[in-house]
């Protein structure tokens, strides 16, 4: 067995929120556990009294009383905290006080705060406000929007009505924004006019326009400028031509004080998410309100060890369930700092810079980023102090052993560094970290409470020190509660209980070590994920084969440098040349119509491209033998001999 590279103290463990809930266990229900193993096996041998106490312990605010904990405990199908009434922004709201709630950072400008009171009467002013323009239970509204604190007004106000928020990064391209959210044709519509990222100032307005040209349901769009100052508004002047269009500071500028929860059933949606998009435009994925808080919390609290005093953030964009999960902080009644702009700009030394100016205790990134500092030569722990970081959480890809080395070598000994993994179909994890266990490269320390995960073989038996595909078997409160525009359920079946019926199948290669803790290996399947975004195949092939020289492509994700690079394969029509030019060309085209993080590292040309005898194309082979796996059905395939062009390849090298 490894060393441990690091131990949690007695007087932090003394400290815990975690330490606190068996204190609550102990007194309440009469439970003893000698150390986390036997609280995880409890939480899964007992599912309905586990979130039954994270229910109790959380002090989730409702109006109304459940009937029962689990009703039909079968997945899909599983019914959590049947006959209570709550609502998701009042339990995100429950502190209104003079603490700070959100400090929001963006290049080049100063850096803003809110208390929870001011975050509550701003809200209110929004919640008003989006009443007046006709939004009602059920409506759906969406974000084109950077990380900041207007995303969080606008999620909070709607939420409080009852309607459904849904947000994307204003870097999608125009065709990615209109595949996802013209399915759920929202009535109302934020958006920011700019951003800025590495220094750059990139306009959306022509990106606006187009958007809600091809939604017609969208019957108001509230603009927000690349910099609004709650606190002192400037009158914004509309400076291109919008109909229905109105800035932020016009829209919250009422006389409300007060917000009126619309009380809702514990399932009611609160979240649309999306799916990657392999195999057509994404799938919209629907999180309820009861399972998000109550995940959310458990995490927060007992995985993460996060308190009132403690100031957390991720670096995220609001197209991504981060985001979802960081501002979930708001019900521990923590300071949340914002981010927005590259995590690089002007320099690599920014975010640790900020870790000491803001009192940091929390910090999520992601491998790359640790990757692209230690690459970079740069030591954090020469140059800041790092006094109040406790916790460093990372997650987008899997944490390499040399991640973990560089942070205790380089960043700071004492020190939980949590690598965390599980996904937008659940709004949460299924790995996370403990702060009473010990940290083993390259683990993630534990499975999370109340999940019952296993690693499944060939045979669909559970298995330990050995690769398999992860699998949930007992159902959890955050499971999606239905995909939009799915009545007969079919599309939600088909992504998470195909392959092993009444299990969740999540598409994760894991193994489960003899410490408890989990290694994930990557996706089983062909969605690709560089930097923790999930792409669909299918976006990138929307645009690539409408150019006129390409006939035909494929495209996977490669390990490379502690992350996922996107290969692009294409045949050219006869005649046609894989010049520097269409190269640019591609890649400018990719770049503009989705988003950067759809712009392939290599583009590579090979005379076929391999495919089923119904005609599907088969990335998950390709990805195989680039990664040196055997393929074990190429009678599947129509064209078994294509394959033979994607062994050995140069390019794949460098």
């Amino acid at each position: 067995m490894n060393k441990p590279l690091w131990i949690p103290s007695k007087e932090r463990i003394e400290n815990l929120n975690l330490k606190s809930f068996l204190d609550f266990l102990s007194a309440k229900h009469s439970l003893l556990f000698s150390d986390y193993h036997e609280l995880y096996q409890w939480s899964i041998d007992n599912i309905s009294e586990f979130w039954e106490t994270i229910w109790n312990y959380s002090g989730i605010i409702s109006s109304e009383p459940y009937d029962s904990i689990l009703q039909n405990p079968v997945m899909p199908g599983a019914k959590w905290f049947n006959g209570t009434k709550l609502n998701f922004a009042e339990n995100l709201l429950r502190y209104r006080n003079n603490h700070t709630a959100i400090i929001s950072y963006r290049e080049n400008q100063q850096t803003l705060r809110l208390t929870y009171q001011e975050l509550y009467k701003l809200t209110a002013k929004c919640t008003y406000s989006l009443k007046a323009a006709g939004v009602k239970q059920g409506d759906r509204i969406a974000g084109i929007i950077t990380n900041t604190p207007e995303a969080i007004i606008a999620m909070l106000a709607s939420t409080s009505i009852g309607a459904l928020w849904s947000s994307a990064s204003p870097d999608f391209g125009v065709q990615s924004i209109v595949d996802r959210f013209s399915q759920i044709q929202p009535k109302v519509l934020f958006a920011v006019e700019s951003y800025s990222y590495n220094g750059k100032m990139i306009d959306c307005s022509d990106k606006i326009k187009e958007v809600t040209a091809n939604i017609p349901s969208i019957e108001k769009i509230i603009l927000v400028p690349f910099f609004y100052d709650f606190k002192n508004p400037i009158k914004q002047k509309i400076n291109y031509d919008l109909p229905s269009s109105i800035y932020i500071d016009d829209f919250l500028n009422n006389q409300a004080s007060e917000i009126e929860f619309v009380q809702l059933p514990f399932d009611h949606p609160v979240y649309i998410m999306y799916s990657s998009g392999t195999t057509g435009i994404p799938k919209c994925i629907v999180h309820g309100a009861g399972g998000t808080l109550l995940q959310h919390f458990k995490e927060l609290s007992l995985h993460t060890d996060l308190k009132r005093s403690d100031v957390i953030t991720y670096y995220t964009t609001c197209g991504w369930m981060m985001w979802n999960w960081l501002i979930s902080s708001l019900m521990i009644g923590s300071t949340i700092f914002l981010i927005d702009g590259s995590a690089a700009y002007p320099n690599l030394e920014l975010l640790w810079q900020k870790i000491d100016e803001e009192q940091i205790s929390i910090f999520g990134t992601s491998p790359k980023f640790l990757s692209i500092c230690q690459k970079s030569d740069i030591l954090p722990k020469q140059k800041f102090k790092l006094n109040s970081l406790r916790t460093i959480l990372s997650t987008g890809s899997p944490l390499l052993e040399e991640n973990f080395n560089w942070v205790y070598k380089s960043v700071k000994q004492d020190v939980q560094l949590s690598s965390i993994s599980g996904g937008t179909d659940i709004i949460s994890c299924f790995g996370l970290g403990c702060p009473i266990l010990p940290v083993y490269a390259p683990e993630i320390q534990c499975r999370g409470l109340g999940m019952k995960v296993e690693a499944f073989d060939e045979e669909e038996n559970p298995v330990i020190e050995k690769q398999g595909e992860l699998v949930c078997t007992k159902p959890f409160p955050s499971m999606p509660v239905f995909f939009w525009n799915d009545p007969k359920g079919e599309k939600y079946k088909s992504a998470y209980f195909e392959r092993y019926p009444g299990v969740w199948h999540h598409g994760d290669f894991i193994k489960i070590t003899k410490n408890g803790g989990v290694i994930v290996y990557g996706r089983s399947d062909a969605t690709l994920n560089p930097g923790g975004v999930r792409i669909g195949t299918s976006e990138i092939y929307r645009v690539v084969e409408a150019i006129p020289e390409v006939v035909d492509s494929l495209t996977v994700g490669q390990n490379w440098n502690n992350d996922v690079r996107i290969i692009l394969f294409i045949v050219l029509k006869g005649g046609a040349k894989l010049d520097e030019n269409l190269k640019e060309r591609i890649k400018l085209e990719l770049k503009t119509t989705a988003s950067p993080r759809h712009v392939p590292a290599k583009i590579i040309e090979v005379k076929d491209i391999p495919r089923t005898i119904n005609g599907k194309k088969v990335e998950i082979a390709v990805n195989r033998i680039i990664h040196g796996l055997e393929i074990n059905n190429k009678d599947v395939l129509a064209n078994p001999d294509s394959l033979s062009y994607f062994s050995a390849l140069e390019e794949l090298t460098f």
